[in-house]
Order: structure tokens, then C-alpha cells, then sequence
């Protein structure tokens, strides 16, 4: 079992920056790819970033990419997603997931363990 914890979200004005964490609690983490999904009012869950179990791959959505990065810290159970120039359609719930394949895929179903999410909003 693998728990999930998000922290960092809260309001920002757009163009400002905001950097996610994710701990990790297990001794596994290093195997696991994690993604992160984000979620907005009346919308479906959709894919953010994702990254391999050695930070050596690492995917973006289209809408997010050149502003977001994530990485993460194998020695500190955590992945971050640091995210700039931040508009106001970036505004969501923002989730951490884990993949025990290790690969990191796009889909929420590839995913095993998820966290409870952290709300980030982007005033205009």
C-alpha cells in the first residue's frame, strides 16, 4: 500500500508560480511512476504530467507544457510539480497518482494509488 499526501496548492494571480509536493509513505516509491491529474468544477479528471520510476522520462499534457515541470525525489518519497506562468484555466484540484508498472502513462486508469488532491486557483 502506498499513501498519497499533496500539499502546496492555494490562490495565485496569473503568471505567478506555485510548486506542488506529493509524499510518498511505503518503501516502494522508487519503483512507482508518478503522475500528476488535475480536475475542474464539472469536468472529467484529466492528465497534467507524469514521470518514470528514475525521473529519467517524463511527460506533459499540451496544455501545460513549457510552464510545468515535474520531478521528483526518490530519497524523500516525493514528486513535485512546479508550475509557472499560471492562468486562470489551471484552476482545478490537483491530484498526485502512482503507477507500479514504473512507465508513468496519461490515463487515470493506469494509475494504483491516488491522493486526496490540493485546490489550486488562478485569479485573472
Amino acid at each position: 500500500q502506498v499513501q498519497l499526501v499533496e500539499s502546496g496548492g492555494g490562490l495565485v494571480q496569473a503568471g505567478g508560480s506555485l510548486r506542488l509536493s506529493c509524499a510518498a509513505s511505503g518503501r516502494t516509491f522508487s519503483s512507482y511512476a508518478m503522475g500528476w491529474f488535475r480536475q475542474a468544477p464539472g469536468k472529467e479528471r484529466e492528465f497534467v504530467a507524469t514521470i518514470n520510476w528514475s525521473g529519467g522520462s517524463t511527460l506533459y499534457a499540451d496544455s501545460v507544457k513549457g510552464r510545468f515541470t515535474i520531478s521528483r525525489d526518490n530519497a524523500k518519497n516525493t514528486v513535485y510539480l512546479q508550475m509557472n506562468s499560471l492562468k486562470p484555466e489551471d484552476t482545478a484540484v490537483y491530484y498526485c497518482a502512482a503507477d507500479r508498472s514504473g512507465v508513468g502513462v496519461v490515463v487515470t486508469m493506469g494509475y494504483d494509488y491516488w491522493g486526496q488532491g490540493t485546490q489550486v486557483t488562478v485569479s485573472s
